[in-house]
């Protein structure tokens, strides 16, 4: 599948420092510096049922800057993002607004690249669809049934959790809520015949009226989890570095995931470290199709609101942080990249070396994009002076200096 184009990003005359990150798993914030080789990041993808939402763009964003504080460190990324593009919800929407889901699912992709390309996020080195991923979804499928780990339950297949000795690692929720959630999120903890009603689906049995292909396996389509543990596998190996996505996210996919992986390689974990990004809501709920309460990027951009002030808004909240979108936020957003490209106008500034090394360091430490950006306003406020012009003790290089930095730590081209 077609990734999206990646935009220059310049080159800043200081590296950065090495990035840390909270761990989901560990509950603790640690290093990510790659052991060998580049760094490996998996972030899951969209489910394309529809547009881009703030909740969807603050995950995205939020992983851009990891993306960006390990090369501004030095080191080359390899970066994957899956696209569901089969599932329930993508057939459930087809159907009920009259429309080939292959056809909405390929609109909605369209529209996400779009949006991501007017967020400046990096676009992923592999960008793989669940259709196109079917292969090697099967051949994980085929590992773990020769592992024991999957059985049968009428036309579809299941993968038992307790096959996996590190299940719950990831998480650290007890059963309890571990049930709760997986009934909430998708899955059938009430389906007879299970061996636990925690296992989950890896292969789908066909439905009248539904997608299905044949394979190995049988006839009919893979599950959610089997699908990102397969992809990230065939692109990052075993072991990589950060899991991403959101946190509704922790479980039970990204467990699922894990123990899907850690099954067919045992003793070697899934990924380094598990990091999540916050929830954003609007009108007292998060965003969520089920509520209504979506605020889209494309409408946004429709019209005609900068799509940096959007990133920017993105940038003021930690991206582990749950927040409520306002318009309010958006309209100060605008006014603050006014303020910041009259200050960048003037050629000259206060000092940039300071601001380069905290803007740098301020994103090593858990992507902490606040307080990066409370640095440049604190430029800005250096270099117009209170009387709202250019201060005595400048630098005629500077804002240049403060546009590569801009752009390539914070994704900020203004």
């Amino acid at each position: 599948m077609r990734a999206w184009s990646a935009p220059d990003v310049p080159e800043l005359p200081e590296k950065g420092p090495e990035v840390s990150l909270f761990d989901t798993a560990s509950g603790e914030k640690v290093p990510v510096v790659p052991a060998d080789g580049p760094a490996r990041l998996y972030v899951c993808g969209i489910t394309p049922y529809d547009a881009t939402h703030m909740g969807h763009a603050a995950t995205y964003v939020g992983f851009d800057l990891l993306n960006r504080a390990w090369r501004s460190a030095g080191h080359d990324v390899v970066f994957a993002e899956n696209v569901t593009d089969v599932d329930d919800p993508l057939l459930e929407r087809a159907e009920k607004v009259g429309v080939d889901w292959t056809e909405l699912a390929e609109r909605e992709t369209e529209l996400f690249r779009q949006d991501m390309t007017a967020l400046r996020v990096l676009p992923p080195d592999h960008f793989t669809g669940a259709v196109e991923s079917i292969p090697l979804a099967v051949a994980l499928i085929e590992r773990l049934q020769e592992s024991g780990a999957v059985y049968r339950v009428e036309d579809d297949l299941y993968f038992s959790v307790t096959a996996d000795p590190a299940f719950g690692d990831e998480s650290g929720y007890d059963r309890d809520t571990m049930l709760r959630l997986f009934g909430e999120r998708g899955g059938d903890p009430e389906r007879e015949g299970k061996k636990d009603p925690l296992d989950c689906v890896v292969w789908r049995g066909p439905r009248d009226g539904e997608p299905s292909w044949s394979s190995s396996v049988g006839e009919g389509r893979p599950g959610w989890h089997i699908e990102c543990a397969a992809i990230a596998r065939e692109h990052l190996g075993e072991a990589f570095d950060v899991q991403g996505g959101g946190s509704d996210l922790v479980f039970p996919h990204h467990e699922m995931c894990a123990g899907h992986a850690q099954v067919a390689s045992p003793g070697v974990p899934f990924a380094r470290v598990y990091s999540h990004a916050g929830m954003v809501g609007y009108d007292g709920e998060k965003m969520s199709k089920s509520r209504g309460n979506l605020v889209f990027v494309s409408a946004l951009r429709n019209s005609d609101v900068d799509p940096m002030a959007i990133r920017l808004v993105l940038l003021r909240h930690h991206f582990r942080s749950d927040w409520e979108w306002t318009d309010a936020e958006l309209f100060d957003a605008v006014d603050t990249l006014a303020d910041w490209r009259r200050a960048l106008s003037l050629g000259a500034g206060a000092p940039a070396a300071p601001l380069i090394t905290e803007v740098l360091a301020a994103l090593a430490d858990d992507l902490d994009a606040p307080r990066a950006v409370a640095a440049v306003q604190g430029w800005v406020d250096a270099t117009l002076g209170t009387t709202g012009h250019l201060a005595d003790n400048s630098d005629e290089h500077a804002a240049l200096q403060v546009h590569a930095l801009l752009d390539a730590a914070l994704g900020l081209a203004l």
